[in-house]
């Protein structure tokens, strides 16, 4: 059940505190003073109920708790170590003197539960409340891109092939423990597809011609061996569900999703082969749809041009900024698409949020496309800066040349020192989460 507030007893032993006690420092004292506004509280209210269960901590707590938490990058127990030991961050917190912190478990979940669809409302939110109080500037918006890179090692088909066949085989396994498909034929390859995976690697590493043919080759057969495990996994599953469905309401959830994963490891493992089998051809696999993880299906290669990197693998981010820093709009978006088809929706949501378009809006040539400033003209931007590709009109490059044209693209430069500060925030809370 959902509890915003804390009770009236924190008034009480706040009025026993001396002066200078019950004096925030001036970055807490404003932050207190913005988080009680009750906007913040709604982003919760799909997440819990309003009538039943056991009762939430107070919201207010939870927020102000996440705000230290993120602002001083501390892990759920050091900052519930650290509440506990300051009278400052009690009050903070509104967290009485004789009172419980909350447990970091307890914030584990209450963050598990809302999501990072939570985070997104927050920021919304935050963004509305600076807006009507006018602090939000929208005479230029800055936009770029970056990829946000998934946990994952560097794909190789022959990997992915290996990797693929050891988890079917764990998982069939799993699900013939429970006495479903006992009957139903599966051999576990795992030695096998680690044997040439290995195989792969010895190869390699003399860096001839007749090491590429064999690589090749060694991958075929793992793309062999991946299609005859998926196949036996198929029809364990089937099986499985089978017994399952004449189970009705007696079927293990467990049972459930050990034939769920199945089928959908087996899918991703079928794919994997698709495009192993097309490099053994000698073609190159398409970015778009190729698989690079089986544990995040979603993630792709993108390719930015950096030296040390060529390619990367994860997604692909947006970023709007204005001359302040604040971030305007931040979208994560699968796969690699076109930068030029994703500036008009962003300047959309900028207008949708704030009630109005900005004045000037400036990217790289990346963004350069036919149709693309005369969709952000009509969006509301009375100045779009866009540096063209290729070869370039006498009028166009008289514009380009311009001081106001020149000035908005040496600012625009700044956002790659924006998403740096950015990522390299979001390694630090990527690091906290388990400490």
């Amino acid at each position: 059940m959902l509890r915003t507030k804390v009770d009236g007893q924190q008034a009480l032993w706040e009025s026993l505190l001396p002066d200078e006690f019950r004096r925030l420092p001036p970055g807490l004292s404003a932050v207190d003073e913005l988080l009680d506004d009750p906007v913040f509280f709604e982003a919760f209210v799909p997440h819990f109920s309003l009538l039943f269960g056991r009762p939430s901590i107070p919201i207010e707590t939870y927020l102000r708790l996440m705000h230290l938490r993120y602002r001083y990058r501390l892990g759920f127990e050091t900052l519930c170590a650290e509440v506990a030991d300051s009278l400052a961050w009690r009050r903070f917190c509104r967290i009485g003197p004789y009172d419980t912190v909350p447990d970091p478990s307890t914030l584990m979940k209450i963050t598990k539960r809302c999501g990072d669809d939570l985070v997104a409302k927050l920021n919304e939110a935050l963004l509305k409340k600076a807006a009507g109080e006018h602090l939000v500037k929208l005479d230029k918006v800055r936009i770029d891109t970056t990829v946000v890179a998934a946990n994952v090692a560097y794909p190789t088909d022959s990997g992915l092939l290996a990797r693929g066949v050891a988890k079917l085989a764990s998982s069939v396994e799993r699900l013939k423990r429970l006495g479903l498909a006992r009957r139903t034929p599966f051999r576990n390859r795992t030695r096998s597809v680690r044997r040439r995976a290995h195989d792969i690697g010895a190869w390699l590493r003399r860096r001839s011609d007749e090491a590429k043919v064999e690589v090749l080759a060694i991958t075929g057969e793992l793309a062999d061996l991946a299609e005859v495990t998926i196949a036996e996994a198929r029809s364990v599953a089937h099986n499985a569900g089978r017994s399952l469905a004449g189970a009705s309401a007696g079927a293990s959830g467990k049972a459930s999703s050990l034939v769920a994963e199945i089928q959908r490891v087996a899918g991703q493992l079928e794919q994997v082969v698709v495009q192993a089998r097309s490099r053994i051809d000698g073609d190159m696999p398409d970015g778009s749809t190729r698989i690079v993880s089986l544990h995040d299906p979603d993630a792709r290669p993108i390719r930015k041009g950096r030296l040390g990197k060529p390619v990367e693998f994860g997604y692909k981010a947006q970023v709007a900024d204005n001359t302040d820093g604040l971030v305007l709009d931040l979208a994560v978006f699968p796969g690699n698409p076109n930068d030029a088809t994703l500036i008009v929706s962003a300047i959309e949501r900028v207008k949708a949020l704030f009630g109005r378009a900005p004045q000037a809006v400036t990217a790289d040539r990346g963004y350069s496309a036919p149709g693309v400033e005369a969709a952000l003209e009509a969006v509301g931007a009375s100045k779009v800066v866009i540096p063209y590709k290729g070869r370039k009109s006498a009028q166009r490059r008289a514009l380009e040349s311009g001081r106001s044209f020149r000035r908005l693209v040496k600012w625009r430069t700044g956002s790659e020192g924006r998403i740096s500060h950015l990522k390299h925030a979001l390694r630090h809370d990527e690091s906290a989460k388990h400490s």
